[in-house]
């Protein structure tokens, strides 16, 4: 079945995740679901992504960030004898995993934190001064220009 939701008005408001919007409309795949996560716009160039990672302790979690891909990856560490648990039920995934996010120009990551269950990472878009516009002032006269050869 086709995913019929329009993302239209969400494209607007999110800089810096177009592929992610074309990967929700495409419908993804079914193996590319676990963890959960939240992409929020904090402010004009802040966004937030939280992944919920109940069960991991934060040196079992991997963040990089390379080029425009963030990669948010975990793995348990094996448990030593004697620690085994005897589970009756096991409803807690804490299989091996991981999210890539595609990440526009100019998008840095600048703070990572994990509390309850849940990994923030927060992101900051930072245009170089020369990429931003520039208003061009139109003058009545241009400027002069010198000619060496006559001097």
């Amino acid at each position: 079945m086709r995913n019929s939701f329009d993302w239209t008005p969400y494209r607007r408001s999110t800089v810096g995740f177009d592929r992610l919007f074309d990967f929700l409309e495409t419908g993804g795949s079914g193996a590319e679901n676990y963890p959960p996560f939240d992409i929020e716009k904090v402010a004009d160039d802040h966004f937030r992504i939280t992944v919920a990672v109940a069960g991991f302790k934060s040196d079992e979690i991997d963040i990089t960030a390379q080029q425009n891909m963030l990669t948010v990856s975990g793995r348990k560490a094996p448990v030593a004898e004697g620690e085994e648990r005897k589970l009756l039920y096991s409803g807690i995934a804490t299989r091996a995993f991981e999210r890539r996010f595609q990440l526009a120009d100019f998008v840095r990551v600048s703070a990572a934190d994990l509390a309850d269950g849940l990994l923030t990472i927060d992101l900051v878009r930072e245009v170089p001064e020369a990429m931003k516009p520039h208003k061009i002032a139109i003058g009545g006269t241009a400027p002069a220009i010198e000619d060496k050869k006559a001097a």
